[in-house]
């Protein structure tokens, strides 16, 4: 089972970056995705936005062209949240955005636009449904009619809904070609694994999209990794764990120490859905420096965007996504197919390395010579990857203890401090002999 992990997280872990993309009916009261529960929001009064919904200027190939200047090699779209509403034309339910005004079905024309810039396609599908007249109401700690008297005591055919769930599901992995990641959300309490009976449902995605990789919310949420981290995972573990809104301090490894595949997915603000007035977005040096951080503990970073209600990208995030791209076109070397370095992190900033490449990622200018924690007989050449141009390996007066560094600096005379080239991320490309 771990083999046939390896072979399908090949690509991802290569690829190390991509797009996180919450979209529906929430972005209309534009409060976040989590309206419907933390306002307690009743499905009748929450159709009012089913109504409403008419996204005039949704342009996935817009999406999609954004995504790939960023640097981004792949995506995930909500294809249906908690509220349970579906982005695509599923025939078991008429709440869906092929019966709102839009009249489209907006996942298909996400996918086709995706595939044509070259990105890998992925779809989230949560596993609880608020919307669903058999998924529990009274009582669940997440459910907005959790409080409403009217509800306890009522009885949930929750095995129908399970027929509804695995069925949407089907339907994913059936009408839309080949998926590349199944991104389920999210369990808790005692709605974990075979409550959701994930044996089955892995067997039948699997049986469908052989090659698709899922992550690990069958069994955990954001707030733990489940079974991914033992010796034995459970079947419907996942291809790769999930943090949310966190960087693991040294990154994600099973019991035995051998990495594990991982993601942490982060959001641009402090919101996964558009919320018109949160404006506390990351800065992109800030969502740069966490990308290196995540390939230097061997992990991808998933970045959000929240569209609003009528299809955009709000202006903010497709700045930040720009200067992002533009950071990426000279130095995405150091981040794809690049992972983990056997060197212990350094005090300036972070390395990364594939094969006989090491990336020193340096965030701060040092006083005087820079130290690189090798010797430098085992440096073939120093560049800088954003133009190519030669770093000289310097051996000043004053470094005569430290025979086992390395020492370079970006300017003449070779003991003074120099402003960085890029003060985001100064990247240095470190060939190494092979013997």
């Amino acid at each position: 089972m771990l083999e046939d992990r390896r072979k399908r997280t090949k690509w991802f872990l290569e690829d190390r970056f991509g797009i996180f993309i919450h979209w529906g009916l929430y972005a209309i009261p534009a409060r976040g995705e989590w309206i419907m529960t933390n306002e307690k929001i009743s499905k009748e009064d929450y159709r009012v936005y089913f109504d409403e919904f008419d996204p005039v200027d949704y342009n996935p190939k817009a999406w999609a062209r954004a995504a790939k200047k960023a640097g981004m090699k792949y995506a995930v779209m909500t294809a249906k949240h908690h509220d349970g509403f579906c982005l695509f034309d599923s025939k078991l339910t008429d709440y869906k955005a092929t019966n709102t005004k839009a009249a489209r079905d907006l996942v298909k024309e996400y996918i086709e636009a995706f595939r044509a810039e070259g990105l890998k396609v992925g779809l989230y599908y949560s596993v609880i449904d608020w919307h669903h007249q058999d998924f529990p109401h009274y009582g669940d700690r997440h459910h907005p009619e959790r409080d409403n008297e009217d509800y306890k005591g009522r009885k949930h055919d929750f095995e129908n809904y399970l027929k509804y769930m695995h069925g949407q599901v089907e339907e994913l992995c059936t009408n839309y070609g080949d998926i590349d990641i199944l991104w389920f959300d999210f369990s808790y309490d005692d709605m974990v694994g075979e409550k959701w009976e994930a044996s089955e449902l892995i067997k039948m995605v699997r049986s469908h999209q052989p090659n698709v990789i899922i992550d690990n919310r069958l069994e955990a949420s954001g707030e733990n990794s489940g079974s991914i981290m033992t010796r034995s995972p459970s079947f419907y573990a996942g291809d790769f764990a999930s943090p949310e809104q966190i960087i693991p301090p040294s990154g994600i490894v099973d019991e035995d120490g051998n990495p594990v595949p991982w993601e942490a997915c982060i959001t641009m603000n402090n919101h996964w859905g558009y919320c018109s007035s949160d404006k506390s977005f990351k800065s992109s040096k800030m969502i740069i420096r966490k990308l290196v951080e995540c390939v230097s503990k061997n992990g991808n970073l998933l970045l959000n965007v929240g569209p609003n209600a009528r299809g955009q990208i709000p202006g903010e995030s497709l700045e930040i996504l720009a200067q992002i791209g533009n950071w990426m076109k000279d130095n995405g070397d150091s981040i794809y197919r690049a992972g983990k370095s056997e060197l212990n992190k350094p005090e300036w900033g972070y390395y990364t390395q594939k094969d006989n490449k090491l990336y020193a990622h340096i965030f701060e200018a040092s006083i005087g010579p820079l130290a690189i924690a090798i010797p430098s007989n085992i440096i073939r050449k120093a560049r800088l990857l954003a133009d190519g141009s030669e770093i000289k390996l310097i051996r000043p007066w004053n470094t005569m203890d430290y025979n086992d560094h390395a020492f370079i600096n970006f300017g003449s005379p070779e003991h003074l401090t120099y402003p960085l080239p890029n003060d985001i991320d100064t990247v240095v490309e470190l060939t190494l002999d092979n013997d």
